[in-house]
């Protein structure tokens, strides 16, 4: 059962979170499985994924946002566009297009960064948007601060972290064809902090500590160790006040925003001209789902429907939405 667990370094600036997804993340690699059009990930491809969706997970946990947390790769090697959505939630899904065949070895650099090119984009997009309001996003370069590529998911995501939040971050990710996993642990803001003691020296010295320990945890380890035996092994030495576990519905799952009614709206997008153009050419118009692999279609009549108005259906017809 996918699982998220929150907990604080008593007395300490600092606040960390471990996120193990089982069941979603293998619902996500089912599904790409079975798209008969691209068959299943390559295995660099998966692990790249699966960080990626930890990683939303944990930041979606962290700064609890009232909407969608979007992770995008565009990338200038063989994974074109690799994405992770997060709501609030919980509900997750993630897919990558990719261009051309991937290595089995292929680093992460070779996937997304081949060319010094590739970009990462951290999208919140409000739940409910006043009118005008737009979606907040940062591009960040899969460069260090010193100009050279990084080769890591977690840096990248720590790099952010740094720039936008301005917060101190170790992060750690694994995933492998059954677990996608993720441990964070985060320098917390000393003002109006009342649990939080110390001058900044003091407190610098806690997080370097405590990440120091966090950076030890194995690969293996994040994989194949429940949550308790992972943070017990870790922190056996820290007073942690964990929070109760977000798990089964309230937990990290699968679930998709895809609806007939919503591809409906990008075929009216599209134009009367253009949908009876693909119509006449295919008899339909196929819609599939990059995310869960639902196919839409829509026929003759369902894509007449669509550019009908209310006007000029007949009585007791409806419009598809």
């Amino acid at each position: 059962m996918s699982e998220l667990h929150k907990f604080l370094f008593d007395g300490l600036p600092v606040r960390g979170m471990l996120v193990r997804l089982t069941g979603a993340w293998a619902e996500i690699l089912r599904r790409r499985a079975a798209n008969t059009a691209t068959g299943a990930y390559a295995v660099p491809v998966r692990e790249l994924l699966g960080e990626m969706t930890a990683a939303g997970v944990l930041m979606q946990g962290s700064i609890q946002f009232d909407g969608a947390l979007v992770m995008q790769i565009f990338g200038d090697g063989p994974v074109k566009v690799a994405v992770a959505e997060v709501q609030p939630d919980l509900s997750l899904r993630a897919t990558a297009t990719l261009v051309g065949g991937v290595p089995e070895a292929a680093a992460l650099g070779d996937l997304i960064n081949a060319h010094g090119r590739g970009r990462c984009a951290m999208t919140l997009d409000p739940r409910d948007k006043l009118p005008g309001r737009q979606a907040y996003q940062s591009m960040v370069p899969l460069v260090d601060a010193d100009g050279r590529r990084l080769q890591n998911f977690g840096a990248m995501v720590e790099h952010y972290l740094r720039q936008s939040e301005q917060l101190d971050t170790r992060i750690v990710l694994a995933a492998d064809d059954h677990v996608a996993a993720g441990l964070l642990v985060q320098r917390m803001p000393l003002e109006g902090q009342a649990n939080l003691g110390g001058g900044s020296e003091e407190a610098d010295e806690h997080f370097n500590r405590i990440a120091t320990l966090a950076a030890s945890l194995t690969r293996e380890e994040l994989l194949t160790l429940d949550a308790d035996t992972i943070l017990r092994r870790l922190f056996w030495e820290e007073k942690l006040v964990r929070f109760e576990p977000r798990a089964g519905i309230h937990g990290p799952h699968f679930a998709c925003t895809c609806s007939r009614e919503r591809v409906a709206a990008m075929i009216r997008g599209l134009g009367r001209e253009e949908a009876d153009s693909i119509v006449a050419e295919r008899g339909d118009i196929e819609v599939g789902c990059e995310f869960c692999g639902a196919q839409y279609r829509f026929d003759a009549v369902d894509a007449q429907q669509i550019f009908t108005g209310a006007a000029e259906r007949p009585p007791g017809t409806q419009a598809v939405q």
